[in-house]
């Protein structure tokens, strides 16, 4: 599988320079509403480039898998309504999809294959509650498991269940890192109340981990708090948690992340979405911060 580069994302590869792949989904109407989600796709790049790495926003279009857009490809990701996420990525080449936003399973595919070691998103999917009557796990941890990535995220996606998502990753192998904390985060919040398994407090640990691990295909999962100052209190975020899964019982599958989200928002009276940003933002931070210790 071959993306085609930028070519501000060809050079940094080819000069040895830091890159720090992007998820598309969170940028497309999928993640965010308008006009949120183009602030988000900015304030990522741009805390990227501050820390001295390459933003590479991945993509389907025109049935071919990019790593790093153009202006104009940029607004079509915007408008994007069509999830691709690992498995989807042949059959959108072959298929020639017009626009596909990629699931953190598919830019953490496209991120390996085109050699990029680092990856930043919002938060990763998981287990979904019920999972023991559904099977519902999401791909995104399969594929964290199965690439040599660092994905920086801030924790799993707030409604899932936590505790087996944990286990999970820890039955593929996959070491969980907190960043400068010893809580798993949950998107929102930054404790979901459970240890993380190690907690890491500079770049270079972090690194070390990924060209230490027993498994050399498996990647590495930073769980990065969501700043202080933008957390939403733990009994506020519970409360319109509860009236979201309520709501969405009955839907399966990828429909279930942008409905749920959508919900949270609402009973949130919108204070989700500053929260988003601000959390979005300081992974890409942290992601830039270690590629470039990876380049030492």
């Amino acid at each position: 599988m071959t993306a085609i580069l930028s070519d501000d994302v060809a050079r940094a590869l080819t000069d040895g320079r830091a890159v720090v792949a992007l998820e598309s989904t969170i940028f497309s109407t999928l993640g965010l509403p308008a006009p949120a989600n183009a602030e988000a796709l900015e304030v990522c790049k741009q805390a990227v480039l501050e820390y001295g790495a390459t933003p590479a926003v991945a993509a389907i279009i025109d049935g071919r898998p990019r790593l790093g857009l153009t202006a104009d490809e940029e607004k079509r990701v915007l408008q994007g309504s069509r999830k691709v996420a690992e498995r989807d990525l042949a059959v959108a080449q072959a298929q020639q999809w017009d626009v596909g936003v990629t699931t953190v399973s598919a830019t953490v595919a496209l991120a390996h294959a085109a050699g990029i070691s680092v990856f930043a998103t919002g938060g990763i999917g998981g287990v979904h509650r019920g999972s023991e009557l559904t099977g519902d796990i999401s791909a995104d941890l399969d594929a964290i498991a199965n690439h040599p990535v660092i994905t920086v995220s801030a924790g799993a996606k707030a409604f899932l269940d936590l505790p087996k998502t944990l286990e999970y990753l820890e039955t593929a192998g996959v070491p969980v890192l907190g960043w400068q904390h010893d809580w798993f985060p949950a998107f929102y919040t930054r404790s979901s109340g459970l240890p993380v398994p190690h907690r890491v407090d500079d770049e270079q640990t972090v690194c070390d981990v990924l060209r230490y691990r027993s498994r050399p295909n498996t990647g590495v999962l930073l769980t990065v708090p969501i700043p202080e100052a933008d957390e939403i209190p733990e009994s506020r975020i519970a409360a319109a948690l509860a009236t979201a899964l309520e709501a969405s019982a009955g839907i399966t599958g990828p429909a279930v992340t942008p409905y749920v989200l959508a919900r949270i928002e609402k009973e949130t009276d919108g204070e989700s979405i500053p929260a988003n940003l601000a959390l979005a933002r300081n992974n890409a931070v942290i992601a830039a911060r270690i590629a470039v210790a990876l380049t030492k």
